[in-house]
Order: structure tokens, then sequence, then C-alpha cells
């Protein structure tokens, strides 16, 4: 038995050498699919389509250009009603974060912080697309999509290689083409546009279904197509990957459909047709049935993706319980050492009242902070990795930022919300901020060698 946890480390590393070598590749194109969220109608469950480039870089939103070594390339996409442009490009971070450095990344959001980075990153960098009212407030329309999409929603990634000749040549067509928006729901969407992208690359690889979708074309159709694709021509470097929703006070995403699929699945469309006309409600279903559409699962066999490190394997099962069972312990233990505290429950929602009551901003540094009201002072929180330390915050507030975002992380649920990595820094970022506690001491007095709880390949290791 000992030499279980080698075997399953060693499987695990490879794992990730292998699935995520495409994401280390020179260049690739990455299909992202991004899962609904809000209520806006029937349209808004097939989500929303975009495309990563690792090798073509955006000299401005508006300008493609080779990307330089060390950068990480640019997302680029469509949107109705951002300024009369048909597609417009954002590097990857800002895209998913709506900020400029991985360090800068917020821990928990609320939806004042969300619209705060959005609106500081348009201010900086998104003048040409999205320019203040004549008043200097911010504007409306959809630009706001254009940053900060894991903020709103969980996204997945289907990435395959290119060359650098192919990106060259992706850059000059699409620089000189006329960059003007004929956006339409039903045949000119973000869908057709990330499919029109990498059929530039792989032609006739992705392309709708007329059945499942009536024509339409779809986010989720396209992941299908290029997975398909994928499988006919392995000698393609490929990956899929989950870039998690930020733990937070914001809606969480919902699963992403077909056309088909979302009528099928909403009540209000459904039990009227159901009643109106059972023939044509049981089409639907045969259709549904027929087409498979139910069984595709995005986040089958994916890593995940962490803007700081390579693709990891997501946590498993196992796992999670155990670091749930410690925060658990965790909590308990101050309970204990203090009766004045408050439950698990009540600290998370005493801490997203104060979300409520406060104001976000950036530190002198650029960093994200929240300034939280306390009487006649205001207290200074930092709410990223790089400034939760070092904010000179109280320690309860600091600590119940952290228990929120790691009860988020170990939530039961698909799809994957973390990679142990994660959970591991995030625990230790907790541990430091109840530095010298009796807290502290007690959970360390369990675990004397290790700063977390036990992965399962390690403790399959320690069996005797």
């Amino acid at each position: 038995m000992p030499c279980l946890g080698r075997i399953r480390r060693a499987l695990c590393t490879l794992l990730v050498l292998v699935s995520g070598s495409a994401g280390l590749a020179r260049a690739s194109a990455t299909l992202l699919l991004e899962e609904p969220y809000g209520k806006l109608g029937f349209f808004t469950a097939t989500g929303h389509a975009a495309v990563y480039l690792s090798g073509v870089c955006a000299q401005t939103p508006l300008v493609l250009r080779p990307c330089a070594a060390g950068e990480l390339g640019a997302v680029i996409s469509r949107y109705d009603g951002v300024g009369g442009y048909d597609w417009v490009a954002i590097p990857l971070i800002p895209y998913l974060y709506a900020v400029d450095q991985p360090d800068n990344i917020p821990l928990f959001v609320d939806p004042k912080m969300v619209s705060f980075l959005r609106d500081q990153y348009r201010r900086k960098h998104l003048e040409a697309v999205a320019p203040d009212r004549d008043n200097g407030e911010t504007p409306s329309g959809n630009w706001y999509e254009l940053v900060g999409s894991a903020y709103d929603r969980t996204v997945y990634a289907f990435e395959i290689e290119t060359t650098s000749k192919q990106d060259r040549a992706f850059i000059e067509k699409y620089n000189s083409s006329p960059n003007r928006s004929y956006f339409h729901l039903t045949y000119r969407n973000c869908a057709d546009f990330a499919k029109d992208v990498i059929n530039f690359y792989y032609p006739k690889s992705l392309h709708r279904s007329i059945v499942a979708d009536a024509g339409i074309t779809t986010p989720k159709q396209m992941a299908k197509t290029m997975l398909k694709f994928s499988a006919r021509h392995s000698q393609l470097q490929f990956s899929r990957f989950v870039i998690p929703q930020i733990p937070g006070s914001v809606t969480r995403s919902t699963p992403v459909h077909g056309v088909v699929e979302s009528f099928l699945k909403s009540k209000k469309y459904i039990v009227p047709s159901a009643v109106v006309s059972p023939i044509f409600a049981g089409c639907v279903v045969a259709v549904y049935v027929g087409t498979g559409a139910g069984r595709f699962d995005p986040a089958r066999q994916a890593l995940v993706f962490n803007a700081q490190r390579d693709l990891e394997p997501p946590l498993g099962a196992e796992d999670r319980r155990s670091y749930q069972s410690e925060l658990n312990h965790l909590i308990e233990n101050q309970l204990g050492a203090d009766p004045a505290s408050e439950s698990s429950g009540a600290r998370l929602e005493k801490w997203r009242h104060l979300l409520r009551n406060a104001a976000p901003d950036l530190d002198a540094q650029g960093r994200p902070v929240m300034r939280i009201p306390m009487g006649e002072e205001v207290v200074s929180v930092g709410v990223s990795s790089s400034n939760i330390l070092g904010s000179g915050a109280p320690v309860p507030f600091t600590q119940e930022l952290l228990e929120a975002r790691l009860h988020a992380e170990l939530r039961r649920g698909s799809p994957p919300k973390v990679s142990e990595s994660d959970v591991t820094r995030d625990w230790n970022l907790l541990q430091q901020a109840m530095n010298g506690s009796d807290v502290q001491v007690a959970a360390q007095s369990r675990r004397p060698q290790q700063s977390g709880p036990q992965s399962r390949s390690e403790r399959a290791g320690n069996q005797p």
C-alpha cells in the first residue's frame, strides 16, 4: 500500500502534463462555452461563445497583433450593441476577471465590486468602444460583457493547437476586414462568430445543427462539434478545462442548453405546448432524445484553470469532504474558545451584510479592497490574495472572507469549482490570518507537519 500514493500522484501528474500540454503550446485556439446567467428570456439558456487565441494579442480592442514572449493572448468575441463593432479583443485575464494582474483577482465578490472593477478597466482601456456619457458617468450597453466574465458564470474551454502561421493569417484577415456589427440572434450571433474563427483555422470543423437547434448556431453545438473534430484529428494537441465562477454573492450561472433542450426544460414553454398540441410536445421530446442533447457534459474529464498556475485536476470528492470537515473543526474550535462567536452560517451571512454596506475601491497599489463603515470609521479590507493579509483589516473581517470563499469552493455540485492547489492556498491564507490565535494552535496540534488536510494521494501513501 505505501506505493499506492506514489502511483496515484504520478498518474495525476501525467494527466496534467498530457491534458494540459495544449495549454502550454506555443499557439492554440480555445472555444469558450460560457454558462447562461440571469432570467432575461428563452435564448439566455444557450449561454455565450467566444474564442481565446493564445498567440494573438490585442494592440487595441479593435486591432490585433502577434503576441510577444510571455503574453497570454486575447479573447475575441461578438456582442450586440458594443460601439457598433462586430468583434472586440480583450486580453485573457481582464476578459475573465476585469483586472490586469492575476494577483489582483478578488477571492470573493459582490455585484458592487464586479461593477466597480469593470468600470475601472473600461476607463483605462475601453474608452474607444464604450466611452463615458456626456456627464462622465458609466455608459449603458453590453460593454460590461467584455470584462469579468468569470464573475457571472462558469466557462468551459476546448483548446486545440494552432501554428504561428495560422495566427498571422488570422491577424491579417481580421485587421483588414470591416469591423461593423450586423448582429442577428438567429444567424449572426456569438456562436456564429466563434464558429467562423475556429473554421478559419480548421475549415468545416464546426457546424450548426438543423435538428437539435432548429438551424440556429448555439454555443453548446459548437463545443460538441469541436470535440468530434478533435477526436478525428488525434495528431493535434487538445485539452479541455473549466474556468470556475468566482465565489461571491453574485447569482450562480446555470447549465447551458441547446434550442430544443431549452424549450423542453422550460416549463413556461413546454407545459402550454403539451396542453395545446401533445403531438408537437412529443416531437420535441423525440428530437431531444434522438440527438443526445442531454448526454453532453462540458465538464467531463476537464481540468481546472488557474490564472497563476498550470491546469490541474479538480479537487476530488474525498478530498473535498476532508477539507470541509477540517474547516468545520476549525470553526467549532473557535466557537468553543469564544462562546460569543456566531455559527458558520451566521458568520457567512454577517460577511454578506458587511459587503452590502461596503464600497469597492483600490488600494495604493491598484489592488481591490472593500471600504467597510464601522461607526465613525471606515475599515479597508483587501479582497485579493496579494493584499488580504496586508491591508491592516481586523482579523475577523479577513477570516470571514476566507471562510466564505472556502465554503463556496467546497460546496458539492457540478461543474468543478476548484483544484486542490486553490484550496491549499486559501487554507494557508486563513491560517495566516488567524496567526497566533487559539484556534490555529488547536488546528495545528492535529496536523503538526502540514498546512492543510491530507489529500487522497497523501492519505494512501501514508497507509501502513
